[in-house]
């Protein structure tokens, strides 16, 4: 991608070709001359398109009739595409359309320099990336989704009319949403197991010598995989890149305040700490822990022993919390005692863990918190584990089991079930809390466990008592990238100062 100050001129004709289609893996860069007025304009608001999606995702199930409304709104309000041609070999009725698709593709390659950095940026984009792909290949008519998996070598093995006959009772019991009539009228795509695991796991297709049986309406799941995977090696290549990028003082402030805009709350500020004491965990725990931190807090009382995974992810949230660096030592020191684990062993092994997690050991970094998305989808739990998300990791019997232990009412599990069944797992936390707070519904979408106890305290009157400032690093980063961005883009038509100004505004109010 090039950058200059004058105005995007002429559109190449590869490029036109690749406009002509109403979806693409973004898989060829930009390759023309853009402005900077444009680079700014494009990136604000692809940011703002993609926390729209973060902010339904937690409030809406996806792909219900109000997500969809909601987001085909914004994409409109933020001059994306929101609406696909039924058919792509007319031509795109006016430059408008063709333009949107454009900015689609250069603002998707721009954020990919801002969130390639770390991990946590990474995570982030993917996840909203990828939501938004399945909004829009969901949106296509079913013979441009065939076109679009044979133009990108998805091409799976359909099967035989001889064989969905043999098939179709197998079929129509494990496929969702199968009936026998659709049997005979849909395709069925036969799919190694192994890249359709989602499906495989939620018990959605039917198991026949290493392959997996995929409706038509379900393909979507395999090319999100596809998708997620090349977004995720995007990233990386992009990476590599980034010295270069930052060596223009132009662009740098910019990046440095995408990449930040996104985070909310950073819950590892703390203006309170020491206001939670020990004595009060283990009521807390019960009242207002989210059902992760409480299974982690059942298991380091009952076990007097986490693995790595579950200290970090207890620990940094009881830190969240208000727990002070010393409550943690002797918290965590008494219950490995009680263990196997002596003293001795406890200061040379894990409490070297403890401070680094506080800043004070290491690289001395003030570590945050995990939020709901970094639970879900990073540090899987394995046999003997307790970290991760109940929702997302737990066996649906077990979890079922796990709300009836702790007096969820039946018809409650069974809306908690449903929402788990459609892998709306920050859906199925919130109604957790709904259920357990006696709420009706919840002012808040869920997005972060120490968020989850927050909430709780308000509800229960005790939300003046632990009420914290949590400092938001996007205002921080907001200030540098506003004052450093005065100088370099001062020639552009809008300062850059206003650009950043206009996206907190935006943040603040969704």
């Amino acid at each position: 991608m090039l950058f200059s100050g004058r105005k995007y001129k002429s559109i190449t004709s590869p490029q036109t070709e690749l406009y002509g289609q109403p979806l693409q893996f973004y898989g060829q860069p930009p390759l023309e001359n853009i402005s900077l007025l444009e680079f700014e304009t494009f990136a604000v608001d692809r940011l703002k398109l993609l926390k729209t999606i973060e902010n339904l995702g937690v409030s809406y199930v996806k792909l219900s009739d109000d997500y969809k409304k909601k987001l085909h709104k914004e994409s409109k309000t933020l001059n994306f595409p929101y609406r696909l041609e039924a058919d792509e070999r007319k031509p795109l009725t006016g430059l408008s359309e063709r333009e949107k698709r454009r900015k689609d593709h250069i603002s998707h390659f721009i954020l990919r320099l801002a969130y390639c950095q770390t991990e946590d940026l990474r995570r982030w984009f993917i996840q909203q990336e990828v939501d938004l792909f399945r909004y829009r290949f969901n949106e296509l008519m079913g013979k441009q989704k065939l076109e679009f998996l044979h133009r990108n070598n998805l091409q799976y093995d359909t099967s035989s009319a001889e064989e969905k006959k043999t098939l179709k009772d197998y079929l129509i019991n494990s496929s969702y949403a199968v009936s026998g009539i659709t049997v005979e009228e849909q395709d069925f795509y036969k799919v190694p197991f192994q890249d359709a695991l989602d499906l495989v796991r939620t018990r959605k297709v039917y198991l026949k010598g290493g392959y997996a049986y995929i409706p038509h309406q379900d393909i979507v799941t395999i090319v999100l995989n596809d998708f997620r995977t090349r977004i995720s090696k995007a990233l990386a290549l992009t990476a590599r890149s980034l010295p270069a990028v930052h060596s223009d003082e132009r662009l740098q402030p910019l990046l440095n305040h995408l990449s930040h805009a996104y985070v909310g709350q950073d819950y590892s500020i703390q203006k309170n700490v020491g206001k939670i004491s020990l004595e009060q965990i283990d009521s807390l725990s019960v009242k207002s822990f989210p059902l992760c931190m409480r299974q982690l807090h059942q298991a380091v009382r009952e076990n007097h022993h986490l693995r790595h995974g579950g200290r970090m992810q207890y620990g940094l949230f009881l830190k969240g919390i208000g727990l002070s660096l010393e409550q943690a030592l002797q918290f965590w020191r008494s219950e490995f005692i009680r263990g196997k684990v002596d003293a001795d062993k406890f200061d040379k092994a894990y409490a070297y863990g403890i401070r680094h997690m506080f800043g004070k050991e290491g690289k001395r970094a003030d570590y945050t918190p995990y939020s709901c998305m970094k639970v879900i989808l990073s540090n899987l739990p394995s046999q003997g584990d307790h970290h991760g998300c109940p929702f997302r990791h737990s066996d649906p019997e077990l979890l079922k089991q796990k709300l009836q232990f702790y007096k969820v009412s039946p018809s409650g599990v069974n809306q908690i079930l449903e929402l788990v069944k459609g892998m709306h797992y920050q859906l199925a936390c919130q109604k957790y809390f709904e259920l357990t707070h006696h709420s009706e519904e919840a002012s808040f979408s869920l997005n972060h466990p120490n968020q989850y106890f927050i909430e709780s305290q308000k509800v229960l009157g005790r939300g003046k008592d632990i009420k914290r400032e949590v400092g938001t690093p996007q205002n921080n980063s907001a200030n540098k990238g506003s004052t450093a961005a005065q100088e370099p883009a001062a020639n552009t038509p809008q300062d850059l100062a206003e650009m950043t100004e206009d996206l907190d505004s935006f943040f603040q109010d969704a």
